[in-house]
């Protein structure tokens, strides 16, 4: 497994494990908010089995959240790693002081959180622990969320005091809360931070959504200062692992046999700056497939990076919503699937116009099966926006779905 860094005298797995999409019982994922939650319980004994595999293999990064499988992750994982029979100095736990809600922005509520983590972990310290999406909501929310209640310095603390050995942050959103943090890395030494970044973000995120920030940028920031990277979100939500005719155009010609996704990860993994690149393995093919692609990594060529932005230019000629399937806009109060919506809006309503009306109804019936949970419901209200960290208008998106699936009616009538 081809390593880069070191945490305290740890080498760092260059591939890591993103745990917000942990296995469930059904077969899925357990990060989707979905109407029947009890159907998305945690598959304690399969999870057991995947970590154990992992830190067989060499994977030792292990990232999660208090906020992740509606707050299961922590204690899940924690479990599965006590369960591995390695070491704790066998392996690195990243976790997140995510406290979004303004019900936790008190100094005593972040301490709480703090302490939970460690309880859930069953771990008495914490590796790498981040400001969680520092931009997400505008700097006037990151200010109350860490800046005016003491909580950045009192995790400088915590570091000074071994509780958590590396302090860093996430970064989704207002740049201003970005310039912030880097503009006083002398005073909290930042030892990491998360970002997004991939081949459609490196240079087009801003083309994506204005608001965004190109991961170039901000990957460059970073290693002017020599500030590691943890990559998160390096295949988009899943969106680059599956099969686009535009991508595998420009990128099948040049490995038959390599899968999108590998592609994908070979890109983030190709920058010597990166500390670790965060996957979210729900499935044992994605680990095992995964494993293969980073033992050992080969870095791509410039032939390769220059067919990656031809791929990338591709892909956004399709006009794709820039959705990842994160779920925090989950639960919609009125019950609408929001993820998969957006989901298939990107796979079927993207198209050239050329597919079979009939067939697209079909598949929106498959893919959201209960009608409750389709765009016609969504009453507009709003209340997912604040909480997306692409910054999506999700009441825009799905009145512009349903309106194209009214369309899509009247022509199968035809």
């Amino acid at each position: 497994m081809t390593s880069r860094f070191t945490v305290d005298g740890k080498k760092v797995s260059l591939l890591g494990y993103g745990a917000m999409r942990l296995p469930a019982v059904d077969g899925g994922h357990a990060n989707n908010w979905l109407l029947d939650a009890s159907k998305k319980d945690i598959d304690q004994k399969h999870l057991d089995k995947q970590v154990k595999r992992m830190l067989e293999q060499g994977v030792n990064y292990f990232d999660t959240s208090p906020v992740y499988c509606r707050g299961e992750a922590e204690k899940c994982l924690g479990i599965a790693l006590k369960a591995s029979g390695w070491n704790r100095g066998d392996y690195i736990i990243a976790t997140k002081l995510s406290n979004f809600s303004p019900t936790n922005w008190s100094l005593d509520a972040c301490k709480k959180m703090f302490a939970d983590s460690l309880k859930f972990l069953q771990t008495d310290y914490v590796d790498n622990y981040l400001l969680h999406s520092i931009g997400n909501g505008g700097f006037s929310t990151f200010s109350k969320r860490y800046i005016e209640n003491g909580a950045a310095d009192w995790c400088a603390e915590l570091r000074a005091q071994k509780k958590i050995r590396n302090l860093g942050f996430s970064f989704h959103g207002d740049k201003k809360a970005w310039d912030w943090c880097l503009e006083r890395h002398d005073t909290y030494k930042w030892d990491f931070a998360q970002i997004q970044m991939n081949y459609i973000d490196w240079r087009h995120a801003k083309q994506v959504n204005d608001r965004n920030v190109d991961a170039k940028v901000l990957y460059d920031e970073l290693t002017a200062l020599k500030i590691p990277v943890v990559i998160m979100e390096p295949l988009l939500g899943g969106r680059l692992a599956r099969y686009n005719w535009s991508l595998a155009n420009e990128l099948t010609p040049l490995d038959p046999e390599a899968t999108l996704a590998k592609w994908a990860l070979r890109f983030c993994g190709s920058f010597d700056n990166v500390m670790t690149v965060l996957s979210g393995m729900t499935f044992d093919e994605h680990i095992d497939e995964n494993i293969k692609t980073f033992s050992p990594l080969r870095k791509c060529t410039e032939k390769e990076f220059a067919a990656l932005e031809r791929a990338a230019e591709a892909y956004l000629a399709c006009s794709a919503i820039p959705c990842n399937s994160c779920n925090y806009c989950m639960p919609c109060p009125y019950g609408l699937d929001i993820p998969s919506i957006l989901t298939f809006r990107n796979l079927y309503l993207t198209t050239d116009g050329k597919r079979n009306p009939r067939e697209i109804l079909k598949a929106y019936e498959k893919m959201i099966p209960e009608e409750l949970r389709r765009a016609d419901h969504c009453t507009g209200c709003g209340r997912c926006n604040p909480h997306c960290p692409q910054q999506i208008d999700i009441p825009k998106e799905i009145a512009a779905i349903d309106a194209a699936m009214d369309v899509l009616k009247t022509e199968a009538l035809r």
